[in-house]
């Protein structure tokens, strides 16, 4: 009986400590929505952009991202963002999905321009640069490598000089 209470006890601390473990990771995390006007934005690519990721200006997060959708027209991927309503964003802003590591995910970044005219709610994000696919930029590297290392491994001689130390003769076009 002693020990069943003791049990019951330590379960009782590990469930709190588990509890206020969650609690500290939520506030700690700035999981919040932020709530504002929202704004548009048209990307060929947005590898590892979710619903819900921060938008960012010098790395604070200033809004998220509410949807993303496949424009049937231009086939881009529109994602539609909400900002909060104390940042005003001048129209030369440029949008860019950018990567928080290598393993990490990815967020919007904004860099606001300098146009005196600010995007209303409803408007667009005209500057936008997709995001960089790390796969595809590492197969080309090692593809590049790769093929560089096998040209200079094949074709014999290309310094183009005479490494026979003697006195060959060199053509000549024959005089007419």
């Amino acid at each position: 009986m002693h020990r069943s209470l003791i049990e019951t006890v330590m379960g009782a601390v590990v469930l709190v400590v588990a509890g206020l473990f969650v609690v500290f990771a939520f506030s700690a995390a700035d999981l919040r929505a932020v709530g504002g006007y929202m704004v548009t934005a048209s990307f060929e690519q947005t590898t590892g952009l979710n619903v819900g990721s921060d938008v960012r200006i010098s790395g604070i997060k200033v809004g998220s991202v509410v949807s993303q959708q496949l424009d049937p027209e231009t086939y881009l991927a529109r994602i539609t963002l909400s900002i909060d309503t104390a940042v005003k964003l001048p129209r030369d802003t440029i949008a860019k999905v950018a990567s928080e590591g290598l393993l990490g995910g990815s967020y919007m970044q904004l860099i606001p321009g300098g146009d005196d005219q600010m995007i209303e709610a409803g408007g667009r994000i005209a500057y936008t640069q997709s995001s960089v696919d790390l796969m595809d930029l590492l197969g080309r590297f090692v593809f590049t490598a790769a093929e560089s290392q096998g040209s200079n491994q094949s074709g014999g001689d290309q310094s183009g000089g005479n490494q026979s130390g003697g006195n060959t003769p060199v053509p000549t076009a024959p005089l007419k």
